[in-house]
């Protein structure tokens, strides 16, 4: 039994504490005493401690001195300065915190502390990452695409939305150019540009847009030539949100007062079901013969435990490289990306299974 450190006990982070708690010691920090309140709940066996991971006076050295590993899923807006103190606290970590900034400080700063963490371990980014990693040691890339959402099941006007995490954080998804490439040339669009209709068997019609989405994928794979990640939605939704950002409601001055309207029309409730759904596609050539490789996903919230989709697609592909970090079939020093993970055929099989094996099934198919 191995020992493990969960930094943040949000939706994800209660998931992964719960999963991990099955054949670990897990202990588990958050700022907000409600968050492990309702850990508490769930499993009594899971040890709490309510604490600022950023108090200077805090000596995260001598808090983590216990684990065998850290999982950081803080929110993204603190997300490096949490990684940066865990990296100095000498732990090796995986990371789905999805802070925006570069990791290439981080790298060296882990280089230097013996250490390694894995940043992006969710769904998208994440999946998508080890996916293109795993079929760039197959053959010959030239287009790599994804499409990606985590959706309430019944629909309620006006946004027909609901969002897993801080408002503030899908505001930013709305705002941030999205970066991606075709025909071999980086370009930036803004976001929520470029919509595009797609079907999806079991739910019908969504819209595809541009966003954020490639992050490290862009400086891992410098050489193929096109590569593009959409969110998806009910069909209208883009159209709502366009309206909100041209008046002035995501200008920087008004974000707060904006998301704290927000929060009763997006928040996940416990009760409330939600899905995920996702398209991943790669194309390319193998020995001078076009090839296509489709990963599918489509998951509904566990009703029995009570868990959301968003949750177990997002954490549960964390805590499948966490076993493999705690197994030693992670051996770098350093930060990187889940594609570095992908190369590896045993760990890509592994976390596949590991998925499956918890009722989150990806579908593969061939061409």
């Amino acid at each position: 039994m191995k020992k493990i450190a969960v930094l943040g006990a949000g939706m994800v982070g209660r998931t992964m504490a719960l999963e991990l708690a099955k054949t670990h010691e897990v202990v588990s920090f958050d700022l907000n005493q409600q968050n492990l309140d309702l850990l508490i709940k769930r499993d009594s066996k899971i040890q709490t401690r309510a604490i600022n991971l950023l108090d200077p006076s805090l000596n995260l050295k001598e808090v983590l001195g216990f684990a065998d590993l850290v999982v950081n899923a803080v929110p993204g807006f603190i997300g490096y300065r949490v990684l940066e103190l865990v990296i100095k606290a000498g732990k090796n970590s995986v990371d789905i915190s999805f802070f925006p900034e570069s990791i290439a400080p981080l790298h060296l700063l882990a280089i230097e502390h013996n250490v390694c963490s894995i940043m992006d371990c969710g769904v998208a980014p994440g999946m998508s990452n080890l996916i293109l990693g795993r079929y760039n040691q197959e053959f010959k890339i030239h287009n790599f695409k994804f499409y990606v959402s985590g959706l309430p099941v019944v629909r309620e006007k006006p946004f027909e939305y609901k969002a897993p995490f801080s408002p503030i954080d899908v505001i930013e998804e709305y705002m941030r150019p999205a970066r991606l490439r075709v025909n071999g040339e980086n370009k930036i669009e803004p976001a929520l540009s470029e919509i595009e209709t797609l079907n999806f068997d079991g739910i019908g019609t969504l819209e595809g847009f541009n966003t954020d989405g490639l992050r490290s994928i862009l400086d891992s794979f410098p050489t193929i030539p096109n590569m593009s990640e959409k969110t998806l939605r009910y069909p209208g939704h883009v159209e709502i949100i366009k309206t909100l950002k041209a008046v002035g409601f995501f200008e920087p001055e008004n974000i707060e007062a904006t998301a704290k309207v927000l929060i009763n029309s997006w928040k996940l409730k416990e009760t409330d079901e939600d899905l995920t759904v996702m398209k991943t596609v790669v194309e390319g050539t193998k020995d001078n013969q076009p090839v296509t490789v489709i990963y599918e996903l489509l998951d509904y919230s566990d009703t029995v435990n009570h868990l959301s989709s968003m949750s177990r697609t997002t954490g549960l592909t964390c805590t499948a490289i966490a076993e493999l970090a705690l197994a030693d079939k992670i051996q770098l020093k350093g930060v990187y990306p889940p594609e570095k993970i992908g190369e590896s055929k045993e760990n890509f099989d592994f976390i596949v299974q590991y998925l499956k094996d918890r009722n989150v099934n990806w579908v593969k198919q061939v061409f």
